[in-house]
């Protein structure tokens, strides 16, 4: 089986895309502008397409990686996308967080020439893709999953089947809003407890004795000690996620209040200036906006 991937510079998706080729699949692949990180898979003999509509054309299976529904939009219906040509039986599996309505129209778009969609995003983060150990929700028909689903399972130690076409889209984006919630509070907690005059470091010495305990406070802890790096994630990337979900809320008639209360959190940070830094970085960014010191761990 031959299969494409869009998106194999990323953070998550070079790991993603090596473990497709180490487990025996054909390996072809885009880039946007010339990058060092493809080396290892060419070098482990996977082959460079001219462009989108080249692996629809040529690929059983296209998986993408990418940044936002614009993006995915562009690769898969845009010009030159991959379904200008696709190859008959083609399934297109989709690990970006998405806006569902988005990837249902997409649905709807391939499955007039002949090609299955099939939303698939990831939990967890690079290391895991590295090590062929992410967590996926699937959404889509049941034949076109079937397809895609040995192609998934070499970069994905845990699948959660969740319906039909967009409903793993929609649990994404449940799941990011409900973390950065989490991120953005503690990272406000240690400034109010700094503004008290207290050890920012207490704050999550409690949590840990508690039910709130997990990686995810500890990756924001690490930020008092200056080391961001539990969560590579961008802010910005977190930002879209969580506007993502404030629209599906009000599409779907929910009175979201933690969901706006995060985005504007992760736009504060965006716009002094951590954008393009990790989410731990918010802490930082909390304790800009209000003026505190935060103390270091030794």
């Amino acid at each position: 089986m031959r299969v494409g991937f869009v998106g194999v510079t990323g953070l998550m998706g070079h790991g993603m895309a090596k473990n497709i080729q180490a487990k025996g699949y054909e390996l072809a692949y885009t880039l946007r502008s010339e990058s060092d990180r493809v080396a290892d898979l060419a070098e482990a003999g996977a082959t460079r397409a001219a462009d989108y509509a080249e692996l629809g054309r040529t690929c059983d299976v296209v998986v993408l990686c990418v940044t936002s529904s614009a993006d995915v939009e562009q690769v898969v219906a845009g010009e030159g996308g991959l379904l200008a040509d696709p190859k008959p039986g083609l399934v297109i599996v989709d690990t970006t967080t998405a806006e569902p309505a988005s990837t249902r129209m997409l649905g709807e778009a391939a499955a007039q020439v002949g090609v299955g969609f099939v939303d698939a995003p990831l939990t967890r983060g690079p290391a895991q893709a590295e090590a062929g150990e992410l967590n996926t929700m699937i959404g889509g028909d049941d034949a076109h999953v079937e397809k895609a689903l040995p192609v998934i399972q070499t970069y994905s130690a845990y699948q959660l089947r969740t319906g039909e076409l967009g409903t793993g889209h929609t649990l994404k984006l449940i799941n990011n809003t409900i973390i950065q919630s989490f991120c953005s509070v503690v990272a406000e907690g240690f400034s109010v407890a700094a503004a008290a005059g207290m050890d920012p470091n207490l704050v999550e010495e409690i949590l840990t004795q508690g039910g709130m305990n997990s990686a995810i406070l500890h990756q924001m802890g690490g930020a008092l000690g200056g080391d961001y790096s539990g969560m590579e994630f961008y802010i910005d990337n977190a930002r879209k996620d969580v506007r993502y979900y404030t629209r599906l809320a009000a599409e779907l008639g929910i009175a979201a209040t933690m969901g706006p209360a995060a985005h504007q959190a992760l736009s504060i940070a965006s716009k002094l200036g951590y954008g393009q830094k990790f989410v731990p970085e918010l802490v930082n960014a909390a304790a800009e906006l209000n003026r505190v010191e935060l103390s270091q761990k030794d």
